[in-house]
């Protein structure tokens, strides 16, 4: 028997946009396992899986079925994308390029795991990071080495310093995604990029007072905040 695995939205979406997953053509009742998986930019391959019925119709709804078991249990119906996991330990899915997207191939086997059987369906679900019409600008201003998000439109929109990770580099998905909500985010790296210092004892409070100004004076940013220690928020 051969299951059809439906996609809303269809083809691609954001990344922190919920998608509807649905399977029909299944037996009422059918014991089935549907699992997930991408490869990220370094061909590291990240899974996750949960056990299933399907319901009288032959039908299978992730917002209304419960998993039963696998990588979450319980009424998940994202549970597949949030409970990736890499197949080698101590791996974080990180988007290291934000103008393509991640393809996520969902499988869709008959009979529970570790005994599963053969393939009934499979989709191919795109997620990106750019939604249309943001703008991604680099910028080189003075000792800034940064990357500027501006939503569609003319602006000024409010402005975001994205100071994100511990492990250095310049990370552009999570500033990426915040413009499609509407915010012009800079993000902003601060030491093991380019010609920054390589360690980050060596950063000086100087530098993210740059940055702030660059925000301040940038006229698509409405960024009412000053320089201080209390303004700044350190996120990872």
């Amino acid at each position: 028997m051969a299951a059809t695995v439906t996609l809303e939205p269809a083809g691609r979406c954001r990344w922190d946009e919920p998608v509807h997953i649905a399977v029909r053509g299944l037996a009422p009742g059918q014991p089935v396992t549907l699992r997930a998986s991408l490869r990220d930019e370094k061909d590291e391959l990240f899974r996750a899986h949960a056990r299933y019925c399907a319901d009288a119709h032959g039908q299978l709804d992730l917002e209304r079925a419960p998993a039963l078991g696998g990588s979450f249990t319980g009424l998940e119906p994202m549970g597949l994308l949030w409970a990736l996991e890499p197949e080698k330990p101590l791996l974080r899915l990180v988007k290291r390029d934000v103008q393509t997207p991640f393809a996520v191939e969902l499988e869709v086997l008959d009979g529970h795991d570790p005994e599963a059987g053969g393939l009934l369906g499979q989709a191919v679900h795109e997620r990106d990071f750019l939604a249309p019409g943001v703008r991604r600008e680099p910028v080189r201003v003075g000792r800034v080495r940064a990357t500027l998000f501006l939503p569609p439109g003319t602006g000024p929109f409010p402005g975001i310093l994205d100071l994100f990770g511990s492990g250095g580099g310049l990370c552009e998905y999570r500033a990426s995604l915040l413009a499609g909500h509407g915010f012009a985010v800079l993000a902003l790296a601060y030491f093991r990029f380019e010609d920054l210092p390589k360690y980050l004892n060596n950063v000086c409070l100087e530098y993210f007072e740059e940055a702030v100004d660059f925000m301040l004076q940038h006229p698509k940013s409405l960024c009412a905040c000053s320089f201080g220690p209390t303004n700044i928020l350190w996120s990872q």
